[in-house]
């Protein structure tokens, strides 16, 4: 029999700062993802808890204790599974806000912003209107709408119960509050309960989209992102409802893809909305439609959407 020693354990120049920025990097590179150092730093903060700029106060040939050491390689072997960063993290940055965000959950988009600054236009800050924030997920879009308007009704629905024990959470950590209801679209409102707004984020990506598989997609739940094999169904419901809850002269903000902008207008001039807009983020992209019920409120801003 013979006798071999026992493996070494891993030496300490492994460990150091540099030496596992250099080897994170060059693994997310290689895995195709196009931020690699930038999301390495991200990582190896998050596992020593500490900030991203606290990284350059260390000393490049700082040790990386073992326990951080293992939860880094864990956060690098789901970030190159395709796992968002936003999962690994635990959070996301929404307009002004830091929101919890959980596997199971939509991650919210810088492009849905967009949504919240064309309702800024909209309403005076010290409006008392009654707003609505269909399939909420995190609480994103009502929370928004929140801060900018805090003496407003906020309400928020979703079909998925873990999405609104979601919300409940980031309305308590923003000191907000939400009227959360669950069910699907419309159906969880009271009949007869109006709205002077309504946003949505609906899914709108067909089945076979391939951005599906792109970085990060794949693995969201897709019931918030795709809508049947065309996507646009869950919009044309949305439009097909939205009258019977807006009050007269009140807005309905919906983000869609761009070429889904036609069929969409023609919904809804078809269900007796007019002075549509296109909703474009700061580098003018299209990312959403703006419509009015006819009739004006007095609510509104003189001239608002003209």
């Amino acid at each position: 029999m013979i006798l071999t020693d026992p493996p070494p354990p891993p030496s300490a120049a492994s460990r150091t700062l540099a030496s596992l920025l250099t080897e994170g990097e060059h693994r997310l590179a290689h895995g195709g993802l196009s931020a690699p150092r930038l999301e390495c730093e991200i990582l190896l903060a998050h596992a020593l808890g500490l900030e991203r700029s606290a990284l350059w106060r260390l000393s490049p040939s700082a040790l990386l204790p073992e326990t951080a050491l293992r939860r880094w390689r864990k956060l690098l072997h789901r970030r190159l599974s395709g796992e968002p960063m936003a999962y690994l993290l635990g959070r996301k940055e929404f307009w002004t806000l830091r929101l919890a965000v959980r596997p199971g959950v939509l991650v919210p988009r810088p492009e849905t912003e967009a949504l919240v600054v064309f309702a800024e236009r909209l309403f005076a800050p010290e409006t008392r209107a009654r707003f609505l924030d269909l399939g909420t997920g995190s609480g994103a879009l009502a929370l928004a709408l929140g801060t900018l308007f805090p003496e407003a009704d906020i309400w928020a629905t979703d079909r998925a119960g873990e999405a609104l024990a979601l919300a409940a959470e980031n309305a308590r950590r923003a000191g907000r509050r939400l009227v959360l209801r669950q069910g699907n679209w419309f159906s969880a409102i009271p009949p007869g309960r109006r709205f002077a707004l309504v946003v949505a984020n609906p899914p709108y990506l067909a089945a076979d989209a391939p951005a599906l598989a792109g970085d990060g997609l794949r693995r969201e739940p897709k019931s918030a992102l795709v809508a049947g094999n065309r996507g646009i169904e869950d919009l044309g419901v949305i439009v097909t409802h939205s009258p019977a809850h807006l009050e007269p002269g009140g807005w309905l903000l919906l983000e869609h893809a761009p070429d889904q902008s036609a069929p969409l207008a023609a919904r809804l001039r078809a269900c007796g909305f007019t002075s549509l807009r296109t909703i474009r983020d700061p580098g003018g992209m299209p990312v959403g439609t703006a419509a009015r019920r006819t009739a004006r409120s007095g609510r509104l801003r003189s001239g608002a959407g003209a």
